[in-house]
């Protein structure tokens, strides 16, 4: 078809929307017609359904039921041994999971997805019950749930690591428990830590990062002069200097020219800035 448009001369799609549509459809068929109004948005282009398309790594639990649920109890029940299930998947892998995504396959077609998501990967069955069982009120069963699959769709390496005693004390406190349920409850932009930055710049001397990640090990730099004061908005200075690349020997600022003592060279102007910072009057 496009080689046959192109012999009559039409060259852009353009060319094709300024003709009547009669004499394009008895020439070309309905096809050319509905998939010019399909990529114009006039007419919808339905999508069939296919499978979609899984990493073969992915690890994921499935569970089908005889007849439909729809209580949050028993919903809660399901939810409880897929994660069992799901850990001895990743243990045999060596890994643990990051985020999961339960999918409730309804009866009339619909799916439900709920997404939860820790800090540091594990495969502890406690903790990634209670953050899904948190999210049960989010499902719509509707008319029944036939369906519920699991899946760590973001996994990392997680090793072994041996369990303290009560009789032991590292003297650094697991947190991650409650930050992992924090995040789950107001969003993940709404925690975080601040983290120092090496600028001068006081207002950007700040970051923020996870509440779980490393340090950076930035710290803040003691040679740096800071400000005494911020001013509301930035203030125009014209600096005079004795060359164009010599430091100034005089500013005006705020209609007043300031010259330190001893110095009465001929000064060319040399430019304009713009300042927020009002340092002492001896600099």
């Amino acid at each position: 078809m496009v080689a046959a448009l192109h012999v009559l001369g039409f060259e852009l799609i353009g060319d094709l929307l300024a003709q009547p549509r009669a004499p394009l459809t008895l020439r070309f068929g309905p096809q050319l017609g509905r998939r010019i109004d399909q990529a114009l948005g006039v007419l919808s282009e339905p999508i069939e359904p296919i499978e979609p398309i899984r990493p073969d790594e992915l690890i994921e639990v499935k569970r089908n039921f005889a007849e439909s649920i729809g209580a949050a109890e028993t919903i809660a029940r399901h939810i409880g041994e897929l994660v069992v299930q799901l850990c001895a998947g990743l243990e045999a892998e060596g890994l643990g999971a990051k985020r999961l995504d339960l999918i409730c396959h309804r009866v009339d077609d619909r799916l439900q997805a709920v997404r939860v998501g820790v800090a540091m990967p594990v495969r502890d069955v406690k903790r990634l019950t209670r953050l899904l069982t948190d999210k049960i009120e989010m499902i719509e069963p509707g008319f029944g749930i036939e369906t519920l699959s699991l899946a760590a769709t973001l996994a990392e390496p997680l090793a072994e690591k041996q369990t303290l005693t009560a009789m032991v004390d590292d003297g650094a406190p697991d947190v991650s428990d409650l930050v992992d349920t924090l995040v789950n409850r107001v969003g993940e932009q709404r925690l975080y830590r601040a983290a120092p930055v090496a600028t001068e710049t006081p207002e950007r001397s700040v970051r923020r990062i996870l509440p779980m990640a490393p340090d950076t090990g930035e710290t803040w730099q003691g040679r740096w002069p800071r400000p005494s004061r911020l001013l509301p908005s930035p203030e125009p200075i014209e600096t005079m200097a004795a060359l164009p690349d010599h430091p100034p020997v005089a500013f005006t600022w705020r209609g007043v020219r300031r010259r330190p003592p001893g110095r009465r060279t001929r000064a060319y102007p040399r430019r304009v800035v713009a300042a927020r910072c009002r340092t002492d009057r001896r600099a």
